[in-house]
């Protein structure tokens, strides 16, 4: 294994909780770490409560991008959709570490023409969430089951006639622009041979690992920095999940603090795959016409028994 370099540590609280209700997204690779190149990596991908169970919806893979270590781009092959988990497979043809995922950048929002509210394509007819019908239960609910005690009404509807597909689309004469730009990543990464070296992009919320990211050992620190646009996120959130939640009491979440630096410090409390995410909100969005960014990082990260 390499040696590790000593970061900053953040402030960091191990939790027996029980199944949070959101649905979260994960990509799952077979492996993580092959001895050269010629081999393909199989990878499950999925929505669901507890990361890497395949038991909510299968994740649409078309956005799926793949880095080879020497910045050219690769692909994926035999995608294949399933009710609970799709699948693809990857080439590693060269040797180094890939970075594999999906990273999106759309803007959703209302603005008026002429005192009357228009939408950039965010919202279906009806004024449910696009992939929601309107007057339905919310994600994960039983089936029939009525929306929650307290929950926000649907916004009202908008014609569909008032709503554009992108910011481009805007009309020159709106005003009242309520606009928000999201920005979402999802990866994992893989080495063939030695480790290298994963350059951030400097655009948008991502994470810089300061022990490789394919490195990990149980009994070994992991120590990690998130950055926005390039520069420390300080005070940023960071949840950390074990899979395997089934065959456990609760998931031992561990929701951390990045320090000053942007960095943070996990003890691996088993070995297997984790599930790692942070969100950030700001007014630095890098759309013209938006006026709020949303951003979100997730990676899959395997650790090792010693």
């Amino acid at each position: 294994m390499l040696k590790k370099t000593l970061f900053f540590a953040a402030s960091a609280t191990l939790v027996l909780a029980t199944p949070a209700s959101a649905h979260r997204a994960w990509l799952l690779p077979s492996v993580t770490v092959i001895s050269n190149v010629g081999q393909s990596v199989t990878v499950d991908a999925g929505t669901s409560t507890d990361p890497f169970t395949p038991n909510h919806n299968a994740m649409n893979v078309d956005g799926i991008q793949v880095w080879a270590p020497d910045g050219t781009m690769g692909k994926i092959e035999n995608a294949a959709k399933g009710k609970y988990r799709s699948t693809f497979d990857v080439a590693i043809d060269k040797p180094g570490t890939w970075r594999i995922g999906n990273q999106t950048s759309s803007v959703s929002g209302t603005f008026k023409v002429n005192g009357e509210e228009w939408a950039v394509g965010r919202r279906r007819p009806g004024g449910a969430p696009a992939g929601m019908a309107a007057g339905s239960a919310p994600a994960g609910a039983p089936a029939g089951a009525p929306a929650a005690a307290g929950a926000a009404a649907p916004r009202p509807a908008i014609d569909p006639s008032r709503v554009v597909a992108t910011v481009a689309d805007i009309p020159a004469n709106a005003t009242d622009l309520n606009l928000t730009e999201s920005q979402n990543r999802n990866e994992f990464f893989v080495t063939a041979g030695a480790p290298t070296e994963i350059t951030p992009t400097g655009k948008g919320l991502e994470m810089i690992a300061d022990t490789a990211p394919t490195d990990l050992v149980s009994n070994e620190p992991g120590k990690f920095r998130f950055l926005v646009d390039g520069q420390p996120a300080s005070g940023l959130k960071v949840t950390v999940i074990p899979g395997g939640q089934r065959y456990r009491d609760g998931e031992m979440v561990q929701e951390l603090t990045t320090d000053a630096n942007g960095a943070i410090t996990v003890n691996w409390p088993v070995a297997g795959f984790y599930w790692v995410n942070a969100s950030l909100s700001d007014d630095k969005p890098s759309v013209a016409k938006a006026t709020k960014r949303r951003m979100s990082y997730t990676a899959t990260l395997e650790v090792v028994a010693p």
